[in-house]
């Protein structure tokens, strides 16, 4: 696969789990891929010599730290903005930093990060959020503050895509359901009332997650924009 042959590609992000699937699927069709990490700096320059791309630390939570790293990329042909945290329990008992801290990396993070991108990026350029099927439904108790950041992900994009089409750099998001990683494993507690909402009745493949949004980065992505992509296995059907 060259179908990304040097293009300039960052993911937000990539250390592990979905990040580190689209980082290897990029740099496996001949990408140019930086992408960033928090805190995994072992999981980060294991994969960055594996994939033979360029590890990063930076924190999405921090804006000004953030939008330098963009800019310093240059002129991107890809972003994929995957970075998130999850804030999970009761609303009246969670700590209004951490859900501020949530706010911070789901939303404000993707916001400035496409919008500095597209300062600098070519022409028919792609952004991508990896967001979630949860910013549709929503169907357990807890969830109320990260359900917001997802949904609010969907309204950047669909703007994003009018403010950016006439230069032909496409805004989409990418929403998976329950796929199999460290933060959601395929055995973990909760895997079978998962499944019970859904037809195809297992954890997608982080693999499976990078694909599409290959897709929709590669020449064939071009007329889509704007666009809400789920790969739920109909879990929010």
């Amino acid at each position: 696969m060259t179908e990304f042959s040097g293009k300039n590609i960052l993911v937000l992000g990539g250390s592990r789990g979905i990040g580190a699937a689209i980082v290897r699927r990029f740099a496996a069709a001949g990408g140019q891929v930086a992408f960033t990490y928090a805190g995994s700096a072992d999981a980060a320059q294991a994969l960055a010599t594996d994939a033979n791309a360029r590890a990063i630390q930076t924190d999405s939570a921090d804006r000004d730290a953030l939008i330098a790293t963009v800019a310093a990329q240059g002129a991107l042909d890809v972003l994929v903005i995957n970075a998130g945290a999850l804030v999970m329990g009761d609303p009246l008992t969670l700590e209004p930093d951490a859900i501020d801290r949530m706010i911070a990396v789901n939303v404000n993070a993707p916001y400035h990060a496409a919008v500095e991108a597209a300062r600098r990026m070519s022409d028919n350029g792609r952004i991508i959020v990896i967001g979630s099927v949860n910013g549709d439904r929503m169907p357990f108790a807890g969830a109320a503050a990260y359900a917001l950041t997802k949904s609010a992900m969907q309204g950047m994009v669909r703007g994003l895509a009018r403010d950016f089409g006439h230069r032909g750099i496409t805004v989409n998001s990418v929403q998976p359901g329950p796929t199999d990683t460290e933060m959601n494993p395929a055995d973990g507690p909760n895997a079978a009332v998962m499944h019970g909402f859904m037809a195809i009745k297992r954890h997608a493949h982080a693999s499976e997650v990078a694909e599409l949004t290959a897709f929709i980065a590669g020449p064939h992505g071009a007329m889509i924009t704007g666009s809400l992509q789920t790969i739920d296995g109909a879990f929010g059907a």
